[in-house]
C-alpha cells in the first residue's frame, strides 16, 4: 500500500512538473508573439513614411526616378514580406533605398531646407529608434523561448507540444553592409 502511494505521488509530481514546464514556454512563446507585433507597428509606421517622403522628394528630384522607384519597390517588399528572416531582408533593402534617398536630398538644398522633409525625416528617424528597440526585445524573447525549448526536460515537452523555435529578426547582410556608406551616384 505504501509502493501505491509513493507511486502515485511521483506521478501527481510529474504531472505538476509537466504542466509547469508547458506553461512556461507557453508564457514565454506569447513574449515572443507579443515582440513581433511590436516590431510589426514600427515598421508599419515606417512603410507609411515612406510614401510622403518620396512625394515630398519627387517635387524637387523629377529627374532622379530610379531611385524613388527603387524606395517604392523596397517598400513594397518590406510590406509583403512574411517570416522575421524575409522580413529582415526586405527592411534592409528599404533601409539601403532610404540611405540613397536622403543622400539624394543632400544635392538639392531647396529640399533640405522644407520643413515637411525634415519632419517627416526626423520622424524617421524616431522610428527607426524606435525598430531597433523593438528588434533587440524581440531577440531577447526568441533566444529566451529558443533557450528554455531545448533545455532539459522542457525538450521532452515542447516537441510532443508543438514547440517549435523561433527565428531571430537580423539583418541577413551582415554588419559590415549596414555599417557601411551607401553610393549614390548622380
Amino acid at each position: 500500500m505504501n509502493f501505491l502511494l509513493v507511486l502515485l505521488g511521483i506521478i501527481v509530481l510529474l504531472i505538476f512538473i509537466i504542466i509547469g514546464i508547458y506553461n512556461r514556454l507557453v508564457a514565454l512563446r506569447q513574449t515572443c508573439n507579443q515582440a513581433w507585433s511590436d516590431i510589426e507597428v514600427q515598421l508599419k509606421q515606417r512603410q507609411d513614411l515612406v510614401p510622403q517622403l518620396v512625394n515630398t522628394v519627387k517635387g524637387y528630384a523629377k529627374h532622379e526616378k530610379e531611385t524613388l522607384n527603387e524606395v517604392i519597390q523596397a517598400r513594397q517588399a518590406a510590406v509583403s514580406a512574411g517570416s522575421p528572416n524575409t522580413q529582415a531582408v526586405a527592411e534592409g533593402m528599404l533601409s539601403q533605398a532610404l540611405g540613397k534617398l536622403f543622400a539624394l536630398a543632400e544635392a538639392y538644398p531647396d529640399l533640405k531646407a522644407n520643413e515637411n522633409f525634415l519632419q517627416l525625416q526626423d520622424q524617421l528617424s524616431d522610428v527607426e529608434n524606435k525598430i531597433a528597440a523593438s528588434r533587440r526585445f524581440y531577440n531577447n524573447a526568441v533566444q529566451e523561448y529558443n533557450t528554455a525549448r531545448e533545455q532539459f526536460p522542457a525538450n521532452l515537452v515542447a516537441g510532443p507540444f508543438n514547440f517549435g523555435p523561433r527565428e531571430f529578426f537580423e539583418s541577413l547582410e551582415g554588419r559590415e553592409a549596414l555599417e557601411s556608406p551607401v553610393e549614390v551616384q548622380f
